[in-house]
């Protein structure tokens, strides 16, 4: 996977790298993941990892933040410091700095953080690293105000309030939108609105799964895997309210995007929940065959995140996702 780009035409991610280990703990064949690959690099006009420019060190990396033409010479950077640091004291020495810029190509960089820990591979956390160094997004930062809620349904609820927030151009890349948000000022205290406790993160899923559920949109699907990966990173963050913190904001500045939806009420999300689905064997092999990178990159996520909070929605989404069950809403 090192010989391709982290991305392709116009920015968009190259997800070959992580949705292949989805496809392999879906339950695909070798020959499988080799068929899936081919069409993906084919389909996609995967390109090539570019060419290195100069040499970076512990002094200089951060002048190649934010620089995507820069990505070798990160990687070059990173991979040095994995081998002298390992994973994780390598993770504790950059995670921390490198999180506020968390919506790094739409949050992939995360991603591929993520699916590393979950290989264990050293050779994928130094090109996560060098990944969201390189595509590091620029957001508003923390101001040091006092929060207003431990809710993060209401925090996208008060999106919907911001008059501002519904005159902004869309773009086609997730990420564009969450930049485009990010420069909006009274978009600036969003951040700081949540309040952050040991209990953010469930809550944090159990927002972005209702909220998929209700709508199946593309922007909801990535908080959804994301909240996955994040909480597979966090461990090895020692500031988990910072990233807890930024990734709700990049998901709060997807609101537009999604056309500011409203979350369903208890008594819809408890029908739901009884609703009969499908078994996991069998959501699983219908994303097994699927070619769409989101469908496995969705219906992995479901199993860990079930497996984690027990909550049937995920099961009932993925099995929308591909296919297997109808509109319930």
């Amino acid at each position: 996977m090192s010989a391709y780009g982290s991305e392709f035409a116009k920015t968009y991610a190259n997800h070959a790298p992580m949705v292949l280990v989805a496809l392999d703990r879906l339950g695909g064949s070798p020959e499988r993941l080799a068929e899936f690959f081919t069409h993906y690099r084919d389909y996609k006009a995967l390109v090539p990892f570019g060419p290195t420019i100069a040499r970076l060190d512990a002094a200089s990396w951060l002048s190649a933040i934010g620089r995507r033409e820069r990505e070798p010479d990160l990687r070059v950077f990173f991979t040095r410091e994995v081998d002298r640091l390992g994973i994780a004291g390598a993770l504790h020495a950059y995670l921390d700095i490198l999180a506020p810029g968390i919506g790094a190509s739409a949050l992939h960089a995360l991603m591929r953080m993520a699916y590393g820990l979950i290989r264990e591979d050293e050779t994928e956390i130094a090109a996560s690293l060098a990944y969201w160094a390189a595509t590091y997004l620029d957001m508003p930062p923390s101001l040091g105000v006092a929060p207003i809620t431990f809710d993060p349904a209401e925090i996208l609820g008060r999106i919907a309030d911001i008059d501002a927030m519904h005159e902004l151009p869309l773009h086609e890349l997730l990420w564009q939108n969450m930049a485009e948000s990010g420069r909006l000022p009274e978009f600036a205290p969003v951040i700081d609105w949540l309040a952050v406790d040991a209990e953010t993160l469930p809550r944090m899923a159990n927002t972005a799964i209702m909220l998929f559920a209700a709508t199946m949109d593309f922007s909801a699907l990535h908080a959804v895997t994301g909240l996955h990966w994040l909480r597979v990173v966090m461990p090895y963050s020692r500031d988990p309210e910072t990233l807890l913190r930024h990734f709700w904001q990049c998901v709060a500045a997807l609101m537009g995007e999604m056309g500011f939806p409203t979350l369903p009420d208890r008594e819809t999300v408890e029908r739901w929940r009884d609703l009969p689905v499908p078994p996991w064997e069998t959501i699983k092999a219908a994303a097994a065959q699927s070619y769409d990178e989101h469908d496995l990159s969705l219906v992995f996520t479901a199993t860990q995140e079930f497996g984690a909070y027990g909550d049937p929605l995920y099961q009932l989404a993925a099995a929308r996702r591909v296919g297997l069950v109808p509109d319930y809403t």
